[in-house]
């Protein structure tokens, strides 16, 4: 898939793509801008302005001056903030959109995102519309109250294709410059079922062309991020490495596993600094180095759809993907949803 290599910030910084954005949150198993030194770098963190704006405290040290960029520490890299939309899906917030969108573009997230309706598989149409209307119209304000941050237009349309495709029409004629595809990660859980995601994002990257990133909100699996960008999105955010974690499942290119002796038929031994300084066995045992571990794995793989694509062998990265993935996984429907979708 043809997309551009990287997007401008509004502040000059020109970030590369495809990039993964790992959440931050202080408390959190490990400090994810500090996980290790050396490559590959993080260049991304991606902060809950709901909590923030929540908590009295920080939000007093914001008024008087603090931005987000010093409350990370100083990160140099893309600065993203959520609006507390899964909040809001879980339970009343209290919050309205234009209230949430200025207090994002006044600590000077560079990506800042409406208070969108989150959509699930569950909703009927008539509730998947009236929640993109809503979407739609909170999308339409918000663009009017930031000026420091670029606004991500969600896209919302539940399990309905054509809902989903009205979405991205309306948010490109509002002059949106980020997309965002959101209330996708229920359909990340069916066993690698590929053909719903992948029909989505070919869809939205067809409407928006080649200029403009796309974001699949919540996708931090790396065994299927190199599919995705395939179909044509370019940026991922997820706190993933921690939840799986925190179950005891090790990330890999070709799947997470719960049982180190699955890897053994492909031949597969990490490398990342974690595992090479503790051993597999160790890191499995340890949630802090685990998670350490796993962010390791999405960021090496990132780096390596980079290469991919650079020297035009994304395919062939795939193709060993699969291989290897159904030795392991003889289940998945990795495989068999991508040669459907993709014939």
């Amino acid at each position: 898939m043809i997309f551009k290599r990287s997007f401008r910030l509004n502040r000059g910084y020109e970030v590369r793509l495809p990039v993964f954005i790992p959440v931050y949150r202080p408390g959190f198993s490990i400090n994810t801008l500090e996980a290790w030194h050396g490559e590959p770098e993080i260049e991304a963190c991606m902060v809950n302005a709901f909590l923030l704006y929540k908590d009295k405290e920080k939000r007093r040290m914001f008024e008087e001056g603090m931005d987000l960029r010093q409350y990370v520490g100083g990160f140099e890299g893309l600065l993203c903030t959520d609006s507390g939309a899964f909040q809001g899906f879980r339970g009343s917030v209290y919050l309205n959109n234009k209230e949430i969108v200025k207090f994002q573009d006044m600590i000077k997230t560079d990506v800042a995102a409406p208070l969108d309706l989150v959509t699930p598989p569950g909703d009927n149409r008539t509730t998947a519309e009236k929640k993109l209307i809503s979407t739609q119209k909170r999308t339409q304000e918000a663009l009017k109250l930031v000026n420091y941050s670029i606004l991500a237009g969600i896209q919302q349309g539940g399990r309905f294709l054509d809902l989903r495709q009205r979405s991205i029409r309306e948010l490109m004629q509002m002059g949106v410059r980020y997309f965002g595809l959101g209330s996708l990660v229920p359909f990340f859980n069916k066993n690698h079922d590929l053909k719903f995601v992948g029909k989505v994002i070919m869809d939205a990257r067809e409407a928006v062309g080649e200029e403009y990133p796309i974001h699949v909100y919540g996708a931090g699996d790396p065994l299927e991020i190199p599919f995705l960008v395939y179909f044509g999105a370019n940026i991922f955010d997820s706190s993933s490495y921690a939840h799986y974690a925190n179950s005891k499942f090790y990330m890999t290119p070709y799947g997470a596993v719960n049982q180190l002796e699955l890897l053994e038929q492909i031949g597969y031994v990490c490398n990342c600094p974690i595992c090479s300084s503790h051993g597999a066995e160790n890191v499995m045992s340890n949630t802090e180095n685990l998670s350490a571990h796993n962010l390791w794995t999405i960021c090496h793989v990132i780096e390596e759809i980079r290469f991919a694509l650079d020297n035009d062998t994304l395919e062939k990265m795939i193709s060993d993907i699969l291989e290897k993935h159904q030795l392991i996984f003889p289940g998945s429907m990795l495989k068999s949803s991508f040669i459907e979708l993709t014939g």
